[in-house]
């Protein structure tokens, strides 16, 4: 087994740019494990490289794709944490060696084991969302009960597992979402929800503590009209649309959220997810030569959950 398929990009542009091409299967380097891709989750900012937006970040010719599950292959030089027929998920860290393809080689420290309860595409939905929503409402937000916290995009990737997370923390968790979401939103703990289609989230909201924008643009200057004096708005988008001096000039915060590859950080939402107290939705999967039509539907912004490649 030298060789495999792989989405390889060589151009930014529209999600025609992603190919499926045969090419050779990597070898683990130190601290590495060579994964047979089980599932790769597609997110909102996987899109974003693969349209040069942020061209710094990535290295052409590159296989794009952080959230991954799969199955140890070989282990490189040093590592002693799995071994050959381990089920993992992780984030990956951006690099030409992403997860849309049948094989690819993973910093073991990124990696954690998979959830029993979950087959490899689910996990694979799971690792950016939830150490992002994970990351917002604990370690920036420190969100707790009572407090009131209004997330933008509730239904998407990151937002649900927010809602999740929020609800758990016994927060007031309002979410702006299209009608036909409200009453999924409802069973994983929204208490409110604002049709973003149909009216203004600022006429609809009464001051809360925390808002967690996955909207960006125009959505974070309007996020500072509804926090309380000394509230939080914690951004998780590529154009954030504001900043922390902005914030400030009105008494108010602003924090950036990323997260981070860390098979660590993974714990507590592995946790949940075997214990029944999360859980991430995958609205569909798609053949990994079908990445590109993962990408038309994710850039639709009409997604409930997560979108994921099964190679």
């Amino acid at each position: 087994m030298t060789r495999m398929h792989a989405i390889v990009q060589t151009a930014f542009g529209g999600p025609e740019v992603l190919t499926c091409t045969e090419t050779e299967v990597p070898e683990p380097g130190a601290g590495e494990v060579l994964l047979r891709v089980g599932g790769a989750g597609v997110n909102p900012g996987d899109a974003v490289l693969r349209s040069g937006r942020v061209p710094d970040l990535v290295a052409l010719p590159w296989t794009p794709g952080n959230d991954v599950a799969g199955v140890v292959e070989r282990v490189g030089p040093g590592v002693t944490r799995f071994a050959p027929g381990d089920e993992v998920y992780g984030m990956l860290p951006v690099s030409r060696r992403g997860a849309y393809a049948e094989y690819t080689a993973a910093p073991a420290a990124a990696l954690a084991p998979k959830p029993k309860n979950l087959d490899l595409p689910h996990a694979a939905a799971v690792p950016l969302a939830a150490v992002t929503a994970w990351t917002a409402l604990d370690a920036l937000g420190r969100v707790g009960p009572g407090d009131r916290v209004l997330i933008h995009a509730a239904a998407g990737g990151v937002g649900h597992v927010a809602v999740q997370l929020a609800a758990e923390r016994g927060a007031h968790v309002i979410g702006t979402a299209r009608p036909a979401k409200h009453d999924w939103l409802g069973e994983l703990g929204a208490d409110e929800f604002v049709d973003y289609t149909a009216v203004d989230f600022r006429d609809a909201v009464a001051p809360v503590d925390v808002v967690l924008d996955l909207v960006g643009g125009a959505y974070g200057g309007r996020s500072l009209d509804v926090l309380r004096p000394g509230g939080l708005l914690v951004g998780a988008a590529i154009d954030p649309g504001v900043d922390e001096a902005a914030a400030a000039a009105r008494g108010l915060r602003y924090a950036w959220v990323t997260a981070e590859p860390s098979g660590q950080a993974l714990e507590p939402v592995t946790e949940r997810i075997e214990t029944g107290r999360l859980r991430v939705a995958v609205e569909r999967t798609y053949p990994l030569a079908e990445a590109a039509e993962a990408h038309r539907a994710i850039e639709a912004k009409r997604t409930t959950g997560k979108l994921v490649l099964v190679p």
